[in-house]
């Protein structure tokens, strides 16, 4: 157990110091995470969580067991999200949650400015910033 925990540790200790990341939170992997689950769970957007993790591949489909993450860089982790839902659009969220469409396209630079690459279930949406709140 003690071995396991050292190298998990070493592990995220590697992957922290290649990224040049300062980690605002951490998540360790569970059976049956995916990347959506763990963005929706901890509060943490899939591109975020995408950004400061440069090793998941784009389908999330190489995420291992006990494997170290980071949720967010630290003055940079935007912990408020929001999970898509079925005919959700980029206007009618920031209407919602009372924030400029600018802003939270600059907050969520993967969404396309027609908001056409969102689907359910995605915690895509990062609503504020520690950038951009005034």
């Amino acid at each position: 157990m003690f071995a396991n925990f050292v190298l998990t540790s070493i592990v995220g200790a590697v992957v922290a110091a290649a990224q040049s990341i300062e980690c605002a939170r951490n998540y360790t992997v569970h059976l049956g995470d995916v990347c959506d689950t763990i963005s929706a769970s901890q509060n943490s957007s899939t591109y975020q969580l995408a950004h400061v993790n440069p090793n998941i591949d784009e389908g999330c489909t190489n995420l291992a067991l006990g494997e170290p993450l980071c949720l967010g860089e630290v003055g940079h982790d935007c912990q408020d999200t929001y999970v898509i839902s079925s005919g959700d659009g980029c206007w009618a969220i920031s209407q919602t949650f009372g924030i400029g469409l600018d802003i939270l396209l600059a907050n969520n630079p993967n969404v396309a400015s027609d908001c056409s690459n969102i689907y359910p279930n995605e915690a895509s949406f990062g609503l504020a910033d520690a950038q951009t709140e005034s």
